[in-house]
């Protein structure tokens, strides 16, 4: 080959690695919901060789952050992970008090909102409408919890036609319990019961799968051990993996890659299990 050739070739093949890494890096946006003047959208990964008419199994991923604050790209790595598994997975963008001046219960109508559109958008999304899974973490699996628990709290603006709540819950060191002894309830105070999941458990929750390092003092374990306890008394599927000495965030991919793994092949096993892989 012509040496000018080769190296007109080999500039192609550096670009296309570059194009292949970055699409995989960079979701397509899609707007959801809008509110409080603000446009929200869920941050797509959509699989390879996917189709509009596909029946694919589908994830939202809520942020943490307080309820404050936070980004959807920290749930990117877990998309990307079920991505390659074959799912529609997206990282969610929601209204926060630093961004929007909200409270925990517009969190919580937004990621009902999300789980919502993407149902109600099952055949344009190429999705399952029947197996659509919740996630977050912290503040994130607060909404995410809520969305499977929660009965009300719905924005009104919303089709109730549709069902926002999810098939199932993977959730990341979740505010579980609102009370004094949990996370919250200096925002919440009166009203922490509206919007604890630990005191929403009743028959028929979906399946659930949570995360938590026995060190976290900012979600204590002793909530998502109360969780599952009550889960399994009323007939629910709930599994509760403790990560010993392991503080808040733990899970995070940046923050401690071997942790991140481990979550990561539990879920896959959960939600294998649940057929969705």
């Amino acid at each position: 080959m012509h040496p000018t050739v080769l190296c007109r070739l080999t500039i192609l093949l550096v670009v296309l690695a570059i194009t292949t890494n970055a699409s995989a890096a960079n979701p397509q946006l899609v707007e959801y919901k809008q509110a409080s003047g603000a446009k929200l959208h869920l941050h797509v990964f959509y699989p390879d060789g996917w189709k509009a008419t596909d029946k694919r199994p589908a994830a939202v991923f809520f942020f943490g952050g307080g309820w404050n604050g936070g980004t959807p790209k920290q749930f990117y790595p877990q998309c990307e992970h079920l991505a390659a598994q074959g799912y529609v997975a997206a990282a969610a963008e929601y209204r926060v008090k630093s961004r929007n001046k909200t409270t925990p219960f517009e969190c919580v109508a937004d990621g009902k909102s999300a789980v919502r559109w993407m149902r109600a958008n099952a055949t344009k999304l190429g999705i399952d409408p029947e197996k659509i899974i919740a996630g977050g973490g912290s503040a994130g699996g607060h909404v995410a919890a809520c969305t499977g628990t929660i009965e009300k709290l719905d924005d009104p603006q919303d089709d109730a036609s549709v069902s926002s709540v999810p098939n199932a819950m993977v959730l990341f060191n979740p505010v579980i319990d609102t009370s004094k002894a949990g996370f919250g309830y200096g925002v919440l105070r009166k009203r922490f019961k509206e919007i604890s999941p630990v005191e929403h458990v009743r028959k028929g929750i979906a399946p659930t799968i949570i995360f938590v390092g026995t060190a976290d003092t900012t979600t204590p374990a002793a909530g998502d051990r109360t969780f599952r306890d009550r889960m399994k008394a009323a007939g629910n599927r709930c599994e509760l993996h403790e990560y010993e000495g392991k503080k808040h965030g733990f899970f995070n991919r940046s923050r401690d890659a071997k942790s991140y793994n481990d979550t990561i092949k539990k879920m896959d096993a959960f939600l294998k299990s649940l057929g969705y892989h």
